[in-house]
């Protein structure tokens, strides 16, 4: 991996592969992995039964547990391992925003602003988008337990949501790909594809897609 990418994210909506592409990308580069441990989180399964009960819980977990993950890659030098995760921490606040009422979104954010300051910038995000019925598909598919609850409603909100924030986002380089049509673990020539497209990324923003 280049010397100015050694932390690289992947991010998308559930159901968009975030977690499989950043294994993929963590043994090409020998990089160490982070990621996400929803099955740790006491509060998920009951969230997607009762989001209202559970939201803040569910919401202040996940943030601890992120920053837990990330406060040591801010040492991170140049003799150090590449590091793949396969979430931002930038993004937290906008599951907040969709499911916190405003007084609970208030307190989040208070806590949120004073422990951004410890997470490190990413070097590279790669941002992976699919539709909405390709998302649901995919959930489906992999079974996970306390994922049988999500619909369609609320991944549609999510998936704009995410859309939204990364029109905006600006704090590290951005490759935004649209992985409807791609499958990086059973053709490889599509992470290969990939894997160049990183590699002649030269602005702050950039796309890539492949049609049928």
């Amino acid at each position: 991996m280049q010397r100015e990418r050694r932390y690289v994210v992947v991010e998308g909506p559930i159901g968009a592969g975030k977690t499989t592409l950043a294994r993929l990308l963590g043994d090409h580069f020998g990089a160490d992995l982070l990621l996400e441990n929803p099955a740790d989180n006491p509060f998920l399964a009951n969230f997607y039964q009762d989001p209202r009960r559970w939201a803040l819980s569910t919401q202040l977990f996940f943030l601890f547990q992120r920053v837990n993950q990330l406060t040591g890659l801010k040492q991170l030098d140049l003799f150090e391992r590449p590091t793949v995760a396969d979430f931002l921490f930038a993004k937290d606040p906008l599951f907040a925003q969709i499911n916190l009422l405003d007084d609970e979104l208030a307190l989040y954010q208070r806590i949120y602003t004073h422990l951004a300051p410890q997470v490190p910038i990413p070097d590279l995000v790669v941002y992976l988008q699919a539709p909405v019925d390709t998302l649901m598909a995919r959930i489906r598919r992999r079974g996970t337990p306390y994922e049988r609850a999500i619909d369609e409603d609320y991944l549609r909100r999510l998936a704009e949501a995410y859309g939204r924030f990364f029109h905006d986002y600006d704090a590290s380089p951005l490759l935004i790909v649209n992985n409807q049509n791609l499958n990086f673990v059973d053709r490889p020539d599509d992470f290969d594809l990939l894997l160049r497209r990183i590699s002649e990324m030269r602005g702050p923003r950039e796309f890539f897609s492949l049609g049928k």
